[in-house]
């Protein structure tokens, strides 16, 4: 008996997933830039990306951090999809996802992700990301896949004033390569994951647009650090609100004039208020998700989008 296959089946026979390779870098960055602006447009929203230049950060960044790997999908030799993940001590995280606005629906993004997914089941380990609540394909093909949704993020955009934010800062001081060990004890203490080669990785600042601030508590112990690459701050986590308020003022403050864009956990109320009194706005919502053991956060958690935090 023959059986017919579907035009999606017939593609995901003849597709090919396999590790980016430097060859990959001019047509990742295009694909991530044409994917990402097809989407918003779509949506009646800007575009992310004025240009491929842009995008290239992913692939540069991506390729610097240990345990970092990218992924690409070709469908009879045309680059049609790619992915970034990242294995650390505690989980793997998955990166932006991109598929070609000529292939939607036909199940590039579900190779991609089942790909990631059977790396991490063979290293026992969860998957976890940071997703757009506003992308409906995004979200159903993760919790199809067993992802949860278990935080909910307010994106805020803010213009920071080029006289700095009167509001009152306070221990918080430029981290060094010796805090990394509190880093991680911070991190797995508040969210429950590690990821000691990210925080170097940030300290070296080998690309020349990181920074990390970190508090200090009554002992001297860090009690929260944050990340900033430009105009996007995170990852960073604390221990209370009133220590996210000044990691987040610490490096808003070294971006004076710029637009800066940033996650609040929407059940921080009193820093969420706090945000807005600085003049931020809203403008996304965002998920973390996880597929496999999760442990409620017991602190703020400021995740980011690249690198991928979950």
């Amino acid at each position: 008996m023959s059986l017919k296959l579907s035009c999606r089946e017939k593609n995901m026979a003849d597709l090919l997933i396999r590790k980016m390779v430097e060859g990959d870098r001019r047509d990742v960055a295009e694909l991530i830039c044409v994917s990402t602006n097809y989407w918003y447009e779509q949506h009646g929203l800007e575009r992310i990306f004025t240009g491929p230049e842009k995008a290239k950060v992913f692939y540069q960044v991506y390729g610097r951090m240990e345990g970092s790997v990218g992924i690409v999908a070709e469908l009879r030799g045309r680059l049609v999809g790619s992915c970034f993940y990242h294995v650390r001590e505690t989980h793997v995280s998955l990166g932006i996802m991109n598929a070609h606005p000529n292939y939607f629906g036909q199940g590039v993004a579900r190779g991609l992700l089942e790909y990631i997914i059977k790396i991490a089941e063979g290293l026992g380990k969860p998957i976890r990301l940071v997703s757009s609540a506003l992308n409906l394909d995004s979200f159903s093909l993760y919790t199809r896949a067993g992802f949860v949704p278990r935080c909910a993020y307010q994106d805020i955009a803010l213009t920071v004033p080029e006289e700095g934010i009167a509001d009152w800062a306070g221990g918080v001081r430029t981290a060094s390569l010796a805090d990394v060990e509190g880093m991680a004890a911070i991190e797995l203490e508040v969210s429950g994951i590690s990821r000691a080669g990210d925080y170097r990785y940030f300290i070296d600042n080998l690309d020349g647009f990181w920074h990390v601030s970190v508090s200090e508590g009554k002992n001297g112990e860090l009690s929260g650090f944050l990340v900033s690459s430009g105009g996007m701050l995170g990852p960073g986590v604390a221990r209370t609100e009133g220590e996210a308020v000044a990691l987040l003022l610490a490096e808003l403050d070294r971006l004076r004039g710029r637009k800066v864009v940033f996650l609040v956990p929407v059940e921080c109320a009193d820093l969420v208020q706090r945000v807005y009194g600085w003049g931020g706005r809203n403008c996304e919502l965002h998920f973390a998700q996880v597929r496999g053991a999760y442990r409620e956060t017991a602190g703020v958690s400021l995740p980011t989008f690249m690198p991928e935090t979950g």
